[in-house]
């Protein structure tokens, strides 16, 4: 079957597609990161007067979320999560600005977040899971406006 013009990627699903995967990286990295040496990242959210389970539930919302934005399945649900954990990481741990250090990680949370609240509102594009599962028929309505 002949590929026409329009069922094509355009260059801003590209730009969507490589977007979503420079914003994913950084939590899927950190999610590894504190799920390959869980001892120490427990003692650390401890130390920060954090109990194991939260640590447990970042990880997972980390490497989960940043997996969903990655692949683009339901990706606004997850780049919406992402969005929101950045807040409040910058309002809760990052608000001593008299460190030059801790205004970048605040600086960088915000700019984060703002990436991943464009990702909310545009969506995946066509290069992602969630292109392909809306093109199916006999979908419920309610996961396809999930999946829009």
């Amino acid at each position: 079957m002949m590929e026409n013009a329009s069922s094509r990627p355009r260059l801003a699903d590209l730009i969507l597609l490589l977007g979503r995967l420079l914003l994913s990286l950084i939590f899927l990295h950190e999610g590894w990161s504190l799920a390959a040496d869980i001892t120490a990242t427990i003692d650390t959210f401890a130390k920060l007067g954090l109990s194991a389970p939260v640590a447990l539930a970042t990880i997972a919302l980390q490497i989960g979320a940043g997996l969903s934005v990655a692949t683009g399945l339901l990706s606004r649900l997850g780049a919406l999560a992402l969005a929101l954990f950045c807040l409040a990481t910058a309002l809760l741990f990052h608000t001593n600005f008299e460190s030059q250090n801790e205004l970048l990680h605040f600086e960088k949370d915000l700019a984060i977040a703002g990436g991943m609240f464009v990702l909310v509102a545009s969506g995946a594009g066509s290069i992602s899971i969630d292109n392909l599962l809306r093109r199916r028929a006999g979908m419920p309505p309610w996961l396809r406006a999930a999946l829009s």
